[in-house]
């Protein structure tokens, strides 16, 4: 059923505790995310174990302050990136150290409490019982979720439903668990995938890679400000970048798109 995308419906949340798993862990890669990041971690910990959170050249002092708490933290551990790469960048070094641990998939999370640490285990159970696939949040929002963010990206799940032949449900949740090894050649492949553009080209070249989609649903929380929110979204010049980067998958796609059909009719025939 290779490149379909399933659905796996709501469920309570897992109360998996603090067991290590010697295959999965939770990554977080982080720039400036104040306060919020160490409330992140707390919760993550408390889902799942190990936790590693890679700091992508922060200058607010969360870094040295997680690295002091994770020297008496086995579970936790902190990668620093010395100037600021971008999301896609901070994951690639996280999965490069993860691979050399021997850990075969990871968890991928927000810092800035966003994405719902509660549904860490569920995800994580989904993953251990089809470690082929890729296990991909869609965001359930609720009323604190800015108008403008919920509209916009109807436009980038369109083209990604197409790019993917509908296994993608949404393309820019970036709440994840992804097979280390497929992952990691889609991005050393080639220079793209290092910025905000990560989370949607990531799902797409892995389904062209045969890597099988499962979509399930999430709860999302967005913090103002007076809270502790922290957004690095900047609205031009992030849609500039989604731009360009469905122009290229477009075309990659089109290339693509018999072999594409190919194999979805031999996935029918099994």
């Amino acid at each position: 059923m290779s490149g379909l995308a399933l659905v796996e419906p709501e469920a309570p949340p897992d109360e998996i505790g603090a067991a290590l798993s010697p295959s999965h862990l939770v990554l977080i890669p982080s720039y400036n995310t104040g306060a919020k990041l160490f409330e992140t971690v707390a919760a993550a910990q408390r889902a799942w174990r190990p936790v590693w959170v890679v700091i992508d050249g922060s200058t607010d002092g969360t870094g040295e302050a997680l690295a002091e708490r994770a020297g008496r933290d086995s579970s936790l551990r902190v990668l620093y990136r010395a100037e600021n790469g971008g999301k896609g960048a901070a994951v690639l070094d996280g999965l490069r150290a993860a691979a050399s641990a021997r850990f075969t998939h990871v968890l991928v999370m927000d810092a800035d409490g966003q994405h719902p640490a509660s549904s860490i285990g569920r995800f994580m159970q989904l993953s251990l019982r089809r470690p082929e696939a890729m296990v991909l949040g869609v965001p359930v929002f609720d009323a604190t979720a800015p108008r403008i963010r919920v509209i916009g990206r109807k436009l980038s799940n369109t083209l990604a439903r197409l790019e993917s032949l509908g296994a993608i449900r949404d393309s820019l949740f970036g709440f994840r668990v992804y097979p280390i090894a497929p992952l990691r050649r889609a991005m050393e492949a080639g220079r793209f995938m290092r910025r905000f553009d990560f989370d949607v080209e990531a799902a797409i070249r892995l389904c062209w890679d045969g890597v099988p989609a499962i979509n399930v649903p999430a709860p999302v929380r967005y913090f103002r400000a007076r809270e502790g929110g922290v957004s690095h979204f900047r609205y031009a010049r992030d849609n500039l970048l989604l731009g360009s980067m469905h122009a290229r998958l477009l075309v990659g796609f089109l290339w693509r798109l018999r072999g594409l059909l190919a194999r979805r009719l031999r996935s029918f025939r099994h």
